[in-house]
């Protein structure tokens, strides 16, 4: 084997001095432009070339494979193509070109013509191991026919901060969805560690690839938060496409101050679709009707216009297909001919408040949050715009239809909100986001950006009004969905992908293709994690595990006292080894966690940040959704069940980060199948239709309580802090 290394050695040597010579040909490339327009189109040619080379420290390929005839030399296949300055035979081909799909496709079954597949496992462009994969030995039952050992020694490579390309260990499945054709709604379904995120990322590159007419610049990727987009962020550069916009989905929507907090119940009504039939009525509402004569004065003398001709002129410009701001400036463009064919002259020439004053008093000017601050702020307002009946009347529509329903009065008052006196002081919520996208969209047609191809991750918990803004932004109707339901969590938790593709463009046919293979998740922990889903999402299809961990989960139950200290202690354990530690940490749980850390000098990352550290990372459950780390803690499993609508699968999405040790530590049960999850929104402990508050209910909240007292308060002031605690519960009690 020793011998056979120094042989590819060679061979990457010599391909690797290649790559470095055209390399430093392009950087010299920008020096001979005439002028400094003809360098600047010149040095960015020269960083996309570089960019489709790859970076100078990396392996020059990671496979080959051999033809069974014997007439043709080996491919080598890389993440970048690499051809001889004299134009011969490439040295690597590119992994997106047609002559590699066999490494990617051929099976013992069907070797598609090939003798051999073979493996290398790199540090740098230096060879440390290869594997072959010899299709005839394995056929004829000389090799077990298990998972390949390169994809193992892959997934049990420690993780970093950013998830990394799979171009050296795609398999059938996952090459099949990648190269898909273009024109779909292709919607991949996965359990954790089935590797659907990066499937949807290499397809990016596979399409941007196969079809020239669709540039980088053409893509838009969405993610749920920022520390999700920084975590799959370089993926697509060393693929080398480095000109796809990522975002996270709140982004999507104009520039204001965020942070409002909001009610659940609050925030799930904003995401119903029928909010962009309120938010077209109320923008409609503010067009006003004219006095049954209107007098201008031009110059010197006055006009009269009859209401009635500017009325027609109104409706005129309502009629036509274009955004509020559009028909705005027909109606001002009508107006000024009416002046015109009543007085004869310009009225341009007197100035431009002759007409403009008129305009905006019957059809005024409006921005996104200017308006929405000024509807949400007006009771008159919401009740014209939501069509609701007397009280007492029918309820609005469910959660996905009857997007024209009308609201109730209750649904209204909860809409209601003073706003600040200054449209730049006013603090928006991230259910408002989508309400300003879409009121861009009514007022000014925004986006101004749309994308020949988009892919939403996560998407299985993205309101409808959400998947609208993700919608108008695709050009062309081809879209990939990512997610899984059994991950389904908060207030728009789905059942059905259905549910989500009701609200996407019906341009192309939707696919849904199940993963059925779970590489990340080692074995022990996805068991351990797996008993939740008859609870959590019963109709939903486990995938089968490929590797087993280096340990079964260890379960830490302690005293409340001693919850946030033994975290500490199991996370800088894991961490001191040199793994990569992601806490994943209820709310309500974090104060006693971070003092923890903090006590026992431990160094820990915030995923609040957006960022992830190199050693522990502190996530809420939400936030861990598409992270991997070596080694997960996932603090009081009976806390995260109790916080959200769908808990168990909150939980389950917490167990199910790791690709190495699992920890579970807790005061309650580590498991807690009979734990019921928080009520829907509209149903409170103790309210109408909700559960009954039991003593063991009350022991969890006194416990919860209790640490939070040892955490954020000395010992010397908790008796007062006690009575002040007493003190506000009697005068909320008095309130209601």
């Amino acid at each position: 084997m020793s011998a056979e290394i120094a042989t590819e050695q060679a061979y990457f040597d010599a391909a690797a001095a290649e790559r470095d010579r055209r390399l430093a040909s392009l950087g010299a490339l920008p020096a001979s432009g005439a002028d400094k327009a003809a360098a600047a189109r010149l040095r960015k040619h020269a960083e996309a070339v570089s960019r489709a080379l790859g970076d100078a420290a990396d392996a020059v390929a990671f496979g080959r494979i051999d033809d069974d005839s014997g007439s043709e030399p080996p491919l080598y296949l890389g993440r970048h193509l690499i051809s001889p300055a004299d134009g011969g035979d490439p040295l690597v081909i590119n992994w997106q070109s047609p002559a590699a799909a066999r490494y990617f496709t051929a099976t013992p079954a069907d070797p598609q013509g090939l003798v051999r597949k073979r493996s290398y496992q790199c540090s740098g462009n230096t060879i440390e191991h290869l594997t072959d994969v010899l299709f005839a030995d394995i056929a004829a039952g000389v090799r077990a026919g298990g998972v390949d050992e390169h994809l193992l020694a892959e997934l049990a490579r420690g993780r970093t901060g950013t998830l990394r390309d799979i171009v050296a260990t795609i398999q059938a499945a996952q090459y099949e969805l990648i190269r898909a054709p273009l024109a779909q709604v292709l919607v991949i379904e996965g359990g954790p560690g089935t590797g659907k995120t990066a499937i949807a990322l290499h397809r990016v590159s596979w399409l941007l690839f196969q079809h020239p007419e669709l540039a980088a610049a053409d893509v838009l990727v969405v993610g749920p938060h920022p520390t999700f987009m920084r975590y799959i962020g370089q993926i697509l550069p060393d693929l080398g496409d480095a000109d796809v916009d990522l975002r996270d989905v709140s982004r999507l929507a104009p520039p204001v101050r965020r942070g409002r907090g909001e009610s659940a119940e609050v925030a799930r009504l904003k995401g119903e679709a029928r909010m962009a039939a309120l938010l077209d009525r109320a923008l409609r509402n503010r067009i006003g009707a004219p006095e049954p004569a209107e007098r201008l004065l031009l110059g010197s003398r006055f006009v009269t216009l009859p209401g009635a001709d500017i009325g027609a002129a109104i409706a005129g410009a309502e009629a036509a297909v274009l955004p509020y701001a559009g028909r705005r400036r027909l109606f001002r463009d009508k107006l000024v001919e009416l002046v015109r064919s009543r007085a004869a002259v310009d009225p341009d020439e007197f100035g431009q408040p002759v007409v403009a004053n008129l305009v905006e008093r019957l059809w005024p000017q409006q921005g996104p949050a200017a308006f929405l601050r000024d509807l949400l702020a007006s009771r008159p307002r919401l009740r014209a715009a939501g069509g609701a009946p007397g009280a007492g009347g029918a309820p609005g529509a469910g959660s996905d239809g009857g997007a024209s329903a009308a609201f109730t009065d209750d649904e209204l008052a909860a809409l209601h909100r003073r706003g600040a006196d200054r449209v730049s002081e006013e603090i928006w919520s991230a259910a408002d986001l989508p309400l300003l996208d879409e009121l861009d969209h009514l007022i000014n047609g925004g986006p101004q950006r749309r994308y020949g191809h988009v892919v939403i991750d996560e998407a299985q918990d993205l309101s409808p009004m959400q998947l609208r803004a993700v919608a108008r932004r695709s050009a062309s109707g081809s879209l990939t969905v990512v997610g899984d339901l059994a991950q389904s969590t908060g207030v728009w938790a789905r059942d059905s992908w259905d549910e989500v593709t009701r609200h996407l463009p019906e341009t192309h046919p939707v696919s849904t293709v199940p993963l059925r293979y779970g590489y990340r998740v080692p074995r022990q922990a996805y068991e351990f994690a797996a008993r939740l889903l008859p609870v959590a999402a019963p109709a939903v299809t486990p995938p089968q595990v490929v590797r087993d961990g280096p340990a079964e989960p260890a379960v830490h139950q302690v005293g409340l006292t001693e919850r946030a200290g033994r975290v500490a202690a199991v996370a800088a354990g894991h961490a001191g080894r040199g793994a990569f530690v992601g806490i994943v940490c209820p709310p309500r749980c974090r104060r006693e966690v971070e003092a923890a850390l903090a006590d026992n000098g431990v160094a820990w990352s915030s995923a609040q940040q957006g960022e992830l550290g190199k050693a522990i990372n502190l996530v809420s459950p939400a936030e861990a959704k598409g992270l991997e780390f070596d080694a997960v803690v996932v603090v009081e499993p009976e806390q995260i069940v109790a916080d959200d609508a769908r808990g168990h699968r909150m939980l389950y999405v917490a167990l199910t980060r790791t690709t190495g040790f699992l920890d579970v530590v807790c005061v309650g049960d580590p498991l807690p199948l009979a734990v019921p999850a928080r009520p829907a929104p509209t149903a409170g402990p103790g309210g109408p239709g909700g559960p009954e508050f039991t003593d063991r209910d009350v022991r969890r909240v006194a416990e919860h309580l209790a640490g939070q007292l040892r955490a954020g308060a000395p010992a010397s002031r908790r008796v007062e802090v006690l009575d002040e605690v007493r003190r506000q519960l009697e005068d909320r009690q008095l309130e209601t």
